[in-house]
């Protein structure tokens, strides 16, 4: 690359974190698409119904930990176009549906269609007592990207709207900190990691919303004990990986660092965190999935089919190598874990 090539590349070119922000919440961005992010991937949510019911059994759980309240509060962060806030009310007794006030979080604008009882937000209630439920949140949360330059030293990588790279400063402050403490780098030319501090001062907010209840963050996730070295960030578009191009075409990701997010201000007094597998939650939620008996066939044949069908989205659900591999993070406030 020529020296003037390299000063128009650097003019053009800014951290992940502001182009990912305007490239998904922008005007004309990825997340402002009519069709949504379910015409782009398939979340838990999109897999199957059970998803949705499980979140009502938790906030079943939420609510007699409560001991009934008269309202009940329901947060679905990172909304999408409402589909697990629509199918959580839809699957809770019609009792605790009465008491509940659901709120969808969203930078997105409100999809029509949705039903009136639901509050579309840009932002979290003030206060909640409830469940606040984030689900494939955190990982759009945007987040700067550091690489080792040739010196071993960790830069911020700058990023032009094509998705070209280069190395900006050197990681200082509080970024630092954060690197040296959840995702040490080395000296290595070319080692990549997401600083994930925006993600943990999400997390923050959304947990110290609550007076009292649990907040759940479920997604895609890694732990200091193995994180990947080159990073994750990538892009999706039309159910496919590609490249991450920060031009509002794809969907930008990466997994998260959800013993980081976990590690909240000890001052917060707060109950330990809860950390395990989208297999392990879903099963303490009910969600099995055994197969039904082959007698059942014989005797009755649609009640077999549908069982069956009910047992393949289970499977899907909580599949090793797959959603069951997911991390959820979940943080009580005032009460027990009641997945415990």
């Amino acid at each position: 690359m020529t020296d003037e090539a390299t000063r128009e590349t650097a003019e053009d070119a800014r951290g992940w974190r502001a182009a990912t922000e305007a490239a998904l919440y922008g005007p004309g961005g990825f997340y402002r698409r009519p069709e949504g992010p379910a015409g782009h991937f398939r979340t838990s949510v999109h897999a199957s119904r059970l998803f949705a019911e499980a979140v009502a059994e938790l906030l079943c759980r939420v609510d007699e930990a409560l001991d009934r309240p008269g309202t009940l509060d329901f947060v679905d962060m990172g909304a999408g176009r409402g589909e697990l806030v629509t199918g959580v009310l839809a699957a809770l007794p019609a009792g605790v549906a009465a008491r509940v006030r659901a709120y969808a979080v969203d930078l997105a604008d409100r999809p029509s269609g949705l039903p009136d009882r639901i509050t579309w937000l840009a932002e979290l209630p003030r206060t909640v007592s409830g469940l606040v439920f984030a689900n494939e949140w955190l990982d759009n949360v945007p987040v700067e990207v550091a690489e080792v330059d040739a010196a071993g030293v960790p830069r911020l990588v700058l990023v032009r709207r094509d998705g070209a790279e280069l190395l900006g400063r050197p990681v200082s402050g509080a970024e630092a900190e954060w690197l040296a403490r959840w995702w040490p780098l080395g000296a290595e030319p070319g080692l990549r990691a997401e600083i994930g501090l925006p993600r943990d001062q999400a997390w923050a907010t959304a947990v110290t919303s609550l007076q009292r209840g649990l907040a759940v963050a479920v997604d895609y996730a890694h732990t200091v004990a193995a994180r990947p070295p080159f990073g994750t960030l990538t892009g999706f578009r039309e159910g496919r990986g590609t490249a991450p191009v920060p031009d509002g075409s794809c969907d930008i990701t990466a997994h998260v660092a959800l013993d980081a997010c976990a590690a909240l201000d000890p001052a917060l007094r707060l109950p330990e965190a809860l950390l395990c597998t989208q297999r392990n939650a879903l099963r303490a939620l009910g969600l099995i999935g055994a197969r039904p008996p082959l007698t059942l066939a014989s005797t009755h044949p649609t009640a077999y089919v549908r069982a069956l069908s009910t047992a393949g989205e289970a499977a899907e659900l909580t599949a090793p190598g797959g959603l069951g591999d997911f991390g959820w993070l979940l943080q009580p406030v005032g009460i027990e874990n009641p997945l415990l």
